[in-house]
């Protein structure tokens, strides 16, 4: 976690998914001007890229330096390790599972958080439901850490899976509700002008689906008060609007790692070369 947590000197980072060598590159770039720098990463840490193992044990030896939510593919890291979900040929989180300190750098991972507010900027993996406000999305986003903390978090996620329900609602109890929060957080793309997440639909040629929007432009949103930062989303590249920033720019599908200074929103960029997994 971040200490002093201010916009000062502060650069996120859009999905990493194992691009170790691009962060490094990064990084230096960014120290070169700025040697007080310190960094957001907006999730998706590992998996699909080259250096997944390498990416873990960089962010975590930062320390004080860095802090991060935790995205879709970071979650699948910790069910894969715990026999809740298999494998698929696009996984490259193998190294991690062999790895001496496996146990080290899954416990620092599930430790992580889900959402962070800093002066004003809303910093998550996919999105934020158009019915959350600001200070209910960390409260929301709180529920999840606490039960991936917790005691029983293996069994909570054998529970996490699954795209029902599809619109948040606050008389939802259980594991229903602490699904709908993580589906909200680490996976939502296109929803329905009432909110309701359509977790499986995908634009076509580059368009939205008939029915269909951005999670940000859904009517009413509530989190329009603050700047959410998000990544999630490389089809849509840099999104960078008056109180939405999209951070995903495609790292592994040959496109760029973008970190953006958030104070006066300067970009820093490194162009990445196409990965394809062995399994592939």
């Amino acid at each position: 976690m971040i200490s002093n947590p201010t916009l000062q000197n502060l650069y996120a980072i859009g999905d990493l998914q194992g691009c170790a060598t691009q962060l490094q590159t990064l990084m230096e770039n960014v120290l070169h001007s700025d040697p007080a720098a310190r960094w957001f990463f907006v999730g998706d840490l590992v998996n699909r890229g080259p250096r997944s193992l390498d990416t873990l044990r960089m962010i975590r030896s930062l320390g004080e330096r860095a802090s991060c939510v935790l995205g879709n593919h970071d979650l699948h890291l910790l069910a894969v390790a715990h026999g809740i979900r298999k494998s698929s040929r696009s996984d490259t989180i193998d190294q991690i599972l062999q790895a001496p300190d496996r146990d080290d750098l899954l416990d620092w991972l599930r430790r992580q958080s889900l959402a962070q507010l800093i002066d004003g900027h809303l910093l998550v993996h996919a999105g934020v439901p158009s019915q959350w406000t600001a200070t209910q999305t960390l409260a929301l986003a709180h529920e999840v850490e606490t039960a991936l903390r917790g005691p029983d978090w293996v069994g909570f996620l054998r529970e996490m899976y699954g795209n029902a329900p599809e619109r948040w609602d606050d008389a939802l109890r259980g594991a229903e509700r602490l699904r709908c929060i993580v589906n909200g957080l680490t996976r939502m793309r296109l929803c329905t002008s009432d909110g309701s997440m359509m977790l499986k639909a995908k634009e076509v040629d580059g368009a939205n689906p008939a029915g269909l929007m951005p999670w940000f432009e859904v009517p009413g949103r509530r989190s329009t008060d603050v700047t959410v930062v998000f990544g999630h989303w490389s089809t849509r590249g840099l999104l960078v609007q008056p109180n939405v920033i999209g951070l995903d720019s495609g790292c592994i599908w040959g496109g760029q790692l973008t970190a953006m200074r958030l104070a006066d929103r300067a970009l820093f960029e490194v162009s990445c070369p196409q990965f394809q997994a062995p399994g592939e």
